[in-house]
């Protein structure tokens, strides 16, 4: 009779759906350093694009492990393998460097879990060195600063000085710029290379750029670095002989309330700035503004659209996850109008295609200084560049 009791209630068990597990997303960016304010933002906004997707996939709950890389190559690579390993994630976001995203591009590949990068530019990661589960929403280094280069010669820039960290972005940014100048004419009258994170006194890279008379000055530098840049430029007036112009990450929106009226004037190429006029932007900016009580950058915009390609990623695969192909094809179907405006994921490369802005830093009437549209450049796309999806 016990017996009798006792297997109904098991075969009402075994009749009742599993729970579904979480969609666990480790977020393997900088939370300390140099590039922590950039972690921090892109976390931010993914966050605010699962809570919009109320926060689950076909019942499946959306769930953020952060992992702090300190910006060292060494700590990224055990963050992803302890991400992986350890608490099981079905996605990994980020890193910011470059020199990051390559010391766990190997392991990602192994191990097929979705790497969706937002910031990582190194342009071997959606080239030479791609792989069908690493997957760039941000950028490639040259991809981002390419338009720059005929378009700056065609508005009378003839010869250029370079200026950039010394490190795997630094330079793939410097030489993108230096390829399509060049070609266009322009000519490179000198270009060095800082310490990465460790140079606070730019003044001899300064006098260097003035001494050697050019046209411009395409410089790019992030973080703190960035803010010390700027201020010593505008105290050194650099910019009465020489125009500043670069990877306008230089003047991010998370970087402008410290420069301040320094920053005025200068002009570059950027993906993204707060003053798109288009609705999901400024529906993205009011959410961004009212939880965090600043203005989203092109950081949050990338983390933001992430999140979003994920969520539309997992809801055509009703919310599976364990087929990884099955995935990253989901994301290749993706279309977005987002905060920067229309993109979607190339399959030749997994490397983003969207608009290039070339932008101005300008002082508005309330003393403010902002980021100006001055010029689109519509749908760049990068070539294979020796690209082979090997699955």
């Amino acid at each position: 009779m016990k017996i009798r009791t006792v297997l109904p209630a098991l075969a009402l068990l075994a009749a009742l759906p599993a729970q579904a597990q979480d969609i666990k997303v480790g977020a393997i960016l900088p939370y300390s350093g140099v590039y922590a304010s950039i972690g921090e933002e892109i976390t931010n906004a993914m966050a605010l694009a699962f809570e919009e997707a109320g926060n689950a996939v076909n019942g499946r709950a959306l769930k953020i492990i952060r992992a702090d890389t300190e910006t060292k190559p060494n700590v990224a690579a055990a963050k992803a393998r302890e991400l992986v390993t350890s608490d099981n994630v079905d996605f990994l976001v980020g890193p910011v460097a470059s020199s990051e995203a390559m010391a766990i591009r190997d392991f990602v590949h192994q191990s097929k879990i979705p790497l969706v990068m937002p910031n990582a530019g190194a342009n071997v990661l959606t080239g030479e060195k791609c792989s069908p589960y690493i997957v760039r929403v941000g950028f490639s280094n040259d991809q981002f600063v390419r338009p720059a280069g005929k378009w700056l010669f065609d508005k009378g820039v003839k010869s250029a000085f370079l200026l950039a960290p010394d490190y795997a972005a630094g330079r793939e940014l410097m030489g993108g710029f230096k390829k399509s100048f060049t070609a266009a004419g322009g000519k490179i009258v000198g270009e060095e290379y800082s310490p990465f994170g460790q140079t606070s006194d730019f003044g001899p890279y300064l006098a260097k750029v003035k001494d050697a008379k050019p046209d411009a000055v395409f410089v790019f530098y992030a973080g703190s670095e960035a803010i010390n840049f700027i201020k010593q430029a505008a105290d050194f007036q650099l910019a009465k002989s020489v125009k500043i112009t670069g990877a306008a990450w230089t003047v991010s929106p998370l970087f402008l309330p410290a420069q301040g009226e320094a920053a005025a004037g200068f002009l570059g190429s950027l993906n993204y700035v707060p003053a798109l006029d288009n609705p999901a932007n400024k529906a993205f900016q009011a959410k961004y503004q009212e939880r965090h009580k600043r203005v989203a950058s092109e950081f949050g915009a990338a983390g933001y659209e992430s999140g979003r390609l994920i969520v539309e990623a997992l809801k055509r695969t009703q919310g599976a996850t364990k087929d990884k192909k099955a995935v990253i094809e989901a994301m290749h179907k993706v279309e977005m109008n987002g905060p920067r405006g229309p993109l979607k994921i190339d399959p030749a490369t997994n490397n983003v295609i969207q608009n290039i802005y070339m932008v101005e830093a300008r002082k508005g009437a309330d003393g403010k200084v902002d980021l100006a549209v001055v010029d689109t450049i519509a749908n760049v796309k990068d070539d294979v560049n020796g690209c082979a999806m090997n699955w």
